[in-house]
């Protein structure tokens, strides 16, 4: 009798393992990709297209542009997350690229803080912000942390938009307890094409099979009308593999949720 259950055992394991292991896939959340649009502010292509893309996108928006208030309201009505673009100081490029109100490398800490505020206080809506150029600002200390201190202080998450390997972005947000994320991919560059953006698209939509959750930049500007179609052709490929659009506060964490064992340590 005992030789008897045990072998009926071993039958039913095999059964037993397969029904677990489809519960644990089917509790298993979607991957996750949120889509940030850079440089709106001003009179540029792709602006009123991307605005009406049904599609919860995270508008990044510069300040003190002549329509920067206008876009924000705009893109909150239209159900779009609203976050701050903020120009700071790259180690190349024109002055002129950055646009008013720019954070500058040589700025103390205090200086940087009170231009990130002012920048915060000029649009309505904002949830987050993240760095336009900036490759030399983010490596500098003073600046930075600066301009970080203004976000802990509004309950804004930070995304490091990825332009310089050395930034203390990452470190310092850890160090601080505010949430943030670094840019996985960029959908385009200025002189994109429709059909490269959806390749990028489709990259995302793959890299969606190893990483939970992913990170992606765009823009509007002088390609801004090909990123648009790039964006709706390749929809496909996020619908193919099961993967959510989601505004770029759900995918930043806080020191918490990225380590909670080790949480209350001290």
């Amino acid at each position: 009798m005992t030789h008897v259950k045990y072998w009926m055992a071993l039958c039913l394991l095999p059964l037993f393992f397969s029904y677990y292991v489809t519960s644990v896939n089917a509790a298993s959340p979607p991957p996750q990709v949120s889509l940030i649009i850079d440089d709106f502010g001003g009179k540029v292509k792709g602006v009123e297209e991307m605005l009406d893309l049904d599609l919860p996108l995270t508008i990044a928006i510069m300040p003190f542009m002549e329509d920067s208030h206008k876009q924000a309201v705009l893109a909150a009505e239209k159900g779009h997350e609203v976050m701050l673009h903020l120009p700071m100081e790259p180690l190349k490029g024109k002055a002129s690229w950055l646009g008013p109100g720019a954070i500058r490398a040589e700025m103390t800490k205090e200086e940087a803080k009170q231009a990130t505020q002012k920048a915060i206080d000029s649009l309505p809506h904002v949830k987050g912000l993240n760095n336009h150029m900036g490759s030399k600002v983010v490596e500098t200390s003073e600046a930075i942390s600066g301009v970080l201190e203004a976000a802990k202080e509004n309950q804004l998450y930070v995304i490091d938009s990825g332009t310089n390997p050395r930034s203390l972005i990452p470190e310092l947000c850890e160090s601080m307890g505010i949430p943030y994320e670094v840019r996985d991919v960029f959908l385009d560059d200025t002189l994109s094409s429709a059909a490269e953006v959806r390749q990028q698209m489709k990259h995302m939509a793959q890299r969606t099979e190893s990483d939970a959750k992913t990170i992606a930049i765009g823009h509007v500007g002088i390609k801004g009308e090909e990123t648009v179609t790039g964006i709706k052709e390749g929809l496909s490929f996020l619908k193919s593999t099961g993967t959510e659009i989601v505004p770029a506060s759900r995918l930043t964490l806080s020191n918490l949720s990225r380590n909670p064992f080790s949480f209350w340590e001290y």
